[in-house]
């Protein structure tokens, strides 16, 4: 089975994004090179009806916007689509130089609610932001990505734990240290992050002063399978989700205004100056309508739809759903619903969601978590809580969620897409 198209860019734009800061990089060359202008936040903003614009916050959070155009946002509102950049990961320390039995390792720090094993016997290379000084006493930020694997976690063998296969639990101070060389004196970090600056092109770096910075898998995003029906990948909970936005907003036509808000920090929570429950998305909507009347008006006839993967029914594990909410990979997009509000979705959102698949001759699909069971959260109830916009939230269905490799359905990404491009465009809700 031959790559189409639309998997063969979001292919590309996966292996671009290690992080959060790369991924709203990435972001931000597709919408430039679709005619989108990038604003900056301290600065005035003159917009024009039915143009594009893009703003950024902290380097890792963004939201893309067409304004309207034909129609005026009190009567029809916006259509939004918001997801996140970050995944749960492994973050070095700010001071993780460890030197054992010869061996130089660097401390981590774990990011979110990440499956450890997976993390154990992998090629990994580091990427992030390092701030640092010139030599004239200028401060920088910079983005860095070594591209290389440099890292790894080596396994304890079984020799050494006849348990492992049974009750190992992963100490996450003791096991997951990462091993980079052998060395007799303790290397410096920073000398070392300063080197790799140099070696990307940026001159006159005099010192390092701070970083933030992730280990990731080198292992590529690629079709996978007999007949290439899934998608492996790291980071598909929740960049899929972002490339779905993203594509969609820039194939839509001018008319209603259109959003796509991607906000960093949903895995740990999503409070923070660029997550989902800080303000960044009130103060551009108050910027963009600073009348409060209207701006209110206009909330109410908006909608969002909070685009983050579901869990697909795994067929190994198959009793850990609810036996008529199993969604299946390519099977169609997953609505997401949660009587305790841990998802935004009611029946009025669904209802729009369902005729607009149904006019794109795209199947949908249910999760609704075991009774027995707790249920994780979005930036949907969140992102409705804050603005008081009716949500829905949706997801494609995959496999793994939360490891360092993924799994999705090869066809329901475009297919999730198909269904937002109309909903950019409804004038009506």
């Amino acid at each position: 089975m031959s790559s189409t198209p639309f998997n063969a860019e979001l292919i590309k734009f996966l292996d671009a994004s290690p992080t959060p800061w790369h991924a709203v990089r990435s972001m931000q060359e597709r919408l430039s090179a679709a005619g989108f202008t990038e604003l900056v936040e301290q600065e005035s903003w003159s917009l024009e009806p039915g143009a594009g614009y893009f703003i950024c916050r902290n380097g890792s959070s963004i939201i893309a916007w067409r304004q309207p155009q034909g129609t005026e946002p009190e009567k029809s509102g916006w259509r939004l689509v918001g997801a996140h950049t970050d995944s749960p990961c492994l973050k070095v320390k700010p001071q993780p130089e460890l030197l054992r039995k010869g061996y130089f390792q660097l401390g981590v720090e774990v990011y979110g609610g990440a499956l450890l094993n997976p993390w154990f016997d992998r090629d990994l290379s580091l990427a992030g932001r390092v701030s640092w000084r010139d030599e004239a006493g200028e401060l920088h930020s910079s983005l860095i990505d070594f591209e290389r694997a440099v890292a790894t976690i080596p396994s304890l063998a079984i020799h050494l734990d006849r348990e492992a296969n049974s009750s190992r639990a992963i100490n996450a101070q003791t096991y997951l240290p990462a091993l980079l060389c052998q060395a007799e004196e303790k290397p410096d970090f920073r000398k070392l992050l300063a080197e790799r600056l140099s070696a990307e092109g940026e001159k006159e770096v005099a010192k390092v002063l701070d970083y933030e910075l992730c280990f990731y898998d080198t292992q590529g995003a690629a079709e996978v399978g007999l007949e290439g029906d899934f998608i492996a990948s790291a980071r598909l909970d929740n960049l899929l989700s972002c490339f779905i936005g993203l594509k969609a907003l820039i194939d839509a036509k001018p008319g209603v205004g259109q959003v796509l808000v991607c906000n960093d920090h949903e895995e740990v929570g999503s409070l923070s100056a660029s997550g989902a429950q800080g303000p960044m998305l009130k103060q551009w909507l108050e910027r963009v309508m600073p009348d409060a009347e209207k701006r209110n008006r206009a909330l109410s006839v908006s909608m969002l739809i909070s685009a983050d993967n579901a869990h697909g029914v795994h067929p190994n594990f198959s009793d850990k759903h609810d036996e008529n909410h199993g969604p299946l990979l390519n099977q169609g997009p997953v609505i997401k619903i949660n009587a305790n509000q841990r998802y935004a979705s009611n029946s009025e959102t669904s209802a729009v969601f369902r005729h607009l698949a149904e006019e794109q001759g795209v199947a949908v699909q249910s999760f609704v978590v075991r009774s027995d069971m707790g249920c994780g959260s979005t930036i949907g109830p969140i992102t409705a809580a804050e603005l008081g916009v009716p949500t829905l939230d949706i997801g494609v269905p995959q496999f793994a969620m939360h490891s360092i490799r993924e799994i999705c359905g090869s066809r329901d990404a475009e297919a999730l897409s198909k269904v937002l491009t109309p909903f950019f465009e409804r004038v009506k809700i």
